[in-house]
């Protein structure tokens, strides 16, 4: 079923008809760039530098290669890789084969690779054999018996244990030969149809699948390369996960223009560093919590890192201070703040021609064709001015949840409108301000209190190195704020100080946290956010303790 979910083909014609959408595929574009560009640099790892000639090879001999074992149409392949170039090569070829393909993080363990197996019926796993510490083969092997669909597990690497399909070998066999030219546009998925199914990054439960058609991924790239006037002479680097976020431009935009991508297996702040000083990367992608790590290291002065003009804050929450010092170490280079949603995709993004107050506060105004609307509680448009929660539609949208009508929705309106779930606000030039996730936002006695407004503060406090605001639960009040804050190294932080500073910003005394957590350090996601499950579990268990005494 690779048909998307949630579009109806009128819909489909509209997009088209209008030129938000286009019929061009992943496939068109890398087969494009290997005749215009055929010994440009295309992608680059710590283990291979690939043309776009040489890349275009080996997707279409493991596209190929695919078909011969067998794999049909919609079938779903899993890749479960760190950055190298394979991951963004396989899209290519799953996509040409006709194969819809997840890629998932390489941190995941048995019981999520089981269910995501298991509820995609994917036919066939792409991992290592073995990486670090970690034995791979040995846990999807284990997991065989209850995946009846698996019928394939391909290695990346030299080294094959017995059971498994090189992919090595399969980009060496010269199957082009075999067949007509032209044999792969056969297959290749047309660009209305999903050809990528992303995983949601929730915290508890397991992930939901978001279906991706490939017109409205092309959509994105188109959006985000004309806004920035990316050409094919700029290097992007994948510094975070490449499952979404900011590495999205080394999937998306680098091949829509032609330009070269450095993958980088393992994130850590002085490879990140060594890796932009050797390529001469304009573009790293990473999150706002990567970059302070970055900005952080100890030699951060002793590398050249001039080529970098633009440094994206995306995928999570940023606060004043930490854009302030990753700008300052970068001599104040452009600094964008892009908004959307695995479930969404790209919709809202600042200009590199806007000034310094529109990137640094606001998330810009909609991609083209995208629309956004702030709605209240009954589902009305609020005033200008006024917070109300985001809803989002338009062509680069996702179409729905693979194999879940139900999930799709309730989190669509029968409209095509998605609930980001976030809070926001329209400045007076149309940009979109973020105020925090609306089920963040703390209900104290019928008052609202948004979190990212005190951490946004706290943060400035010169005491504070990162600090998340999160409700507590109270018999009378049912919530008030509890502060978490880790201070800078060698410093202290009391509760009094923290109430004097916030009063000092001329907060509203019904909003100051009424609870303050010393620690050493925030629980992150694999995606690098902060983990508030885990903080608002933390302070709740407390509070229990503390009433039974």
């Amino acid at each position: 079923m690779a048909k998307p979910s949630r579009l109806s083909q009128e819909t489909i014609n509209e997009y088209l008809k209008k030129g938000l959408w286009e019929t061009t595929t992943w496939g068109d574009i890398w087969d494009r760039n290997a005749k215009l560009y055929p010994n440009r640099e295309a992608l680059v790892d710590r283990k291979s530098r690939l043309t776009w000639r040489q890349a275009k090879q080996w997707i279409d001999r493991v596209a190929l290669g695919f078909l011969e074992l067998g794999i049909k149409k919609d079938d779903a392949i899993v890749f479960q890789l760190p950055n190298w170039v394979e991951l963004a090569m396989l899209r290519v070829a799953c996509e040409k084969a006709g194969a819809v393909c997840c890629p998932i993080l390489r941190t995941m363990r048995e019981k999520d690779v089981e269910y995501i197996l298991g509820y995609l019926e994917a036919v066939g796993i792409v991992i290592p054999w073995r990486l670090g510490e970690r034995d791979y083969f040995e846990m999807i092997q284990s997991l065989r018996p209850k995946l009846p669909a698996l019928k394939y597990v391909f290695i990346v690497g030299d080294d094959v244990p017995e059971g498994a399909i090189s992919l090595k070998e399969m980009s060496l066999k010269p199957l082009e030969k075999k067949y007509p030219a032209d044999y792969l546009k056969q297959t290749d998925m047309p660009a209305t149809e999903v050809s990528v199914v992303m995983l949601t990054s929730g915290t508890t439960g397991f992930p939901k699948f978001v279906e991706h058609p490939i017109a409205a991924r092309v959509a994105v790239a188109k959006g985000r390369a004309e806004l920035h006037k990316y050409t094919k002479d700029d290097v992007f680097a994948a510094l975070s996960p490449t499952g979404g976020g900011p590495s999205n431009n080394s999937y998306l935009v680098a091949p829509f223009v032609g330009a070269k991508s450095i993958w980088l297996e393992t994130f850590d702040p002085e490879e990140a560093l060594k890796l932009m000083e050797k390529e001469k990367v304009n573009y790293p992608g990473a999150v706002p919590a990567q970059f302070l790590m970055i900005v952080n290291h100890p030699d951060f002065d002793k590398y050249d890192l001039s080529a970098v003009r633009e440094i994206p804050f995306e995928a999570a929450p940023s606060t004043g201070e930490v854009k302030n010092k990753v700008a300052e170490k970068f001599h104040w280079c452009h600094m964008t703040a892009a908004y959307g949603a695995v479930d969404f995709g790209g919709t809202c993004e600042p200009s590199p021609d806007d000034p310094p107050e529109v990137t640094w506060n606001t998330v810009g105004k909609p991609l083209a064709g995208t629309q956004i609307k702030l709605v209240d509680g009954e589902g009305r448009e609020v005033p200008k001015g006024e917070i109300g929660e985001v809803m989002g539609a338009g062509p680069t949208c996702s179409s729905g949840y693979y194999k879940d009508p139900e999930a799709t929705w309730q989190a669509w309106s029968k409209d095509g409108w998605f609930k980001f779930g976030d809070l926001g606000r329209w400045d007076e030039q149309g940009n979109l301000v973020l105020v925090g996730r609306s089920k963040d936002m703390i209900i104290r006695g019928g008052q609202n209190i948004y979190p990212k407004e005190l951490e946004n503060l706290l943060i400035t406090h010169p005491q504070v190195a990162d600090v998340a605001v999160v409700a507590m639960p109270d018999p009378v009040l049912h919530e008030k704020a509890c502060a978490y804050v880790v201070p800078k190294p060698g410093q202290t932080f009391t509760f009094d100080e923290m109430t004097r500073f916030l009063r000092g910003k001329q907060i509203t005394s019904f909003k100051l946290p009424e609870r303050l957590e010393i620690v050493a350090r925030l629980p992150m996601t694999d995606v690098h956010k902060v983990d508030k499950k885990v903080l608002q579990a933390d302070i709740a268990n407390k509070l229990k303790a503390e009433a039974k005494k």
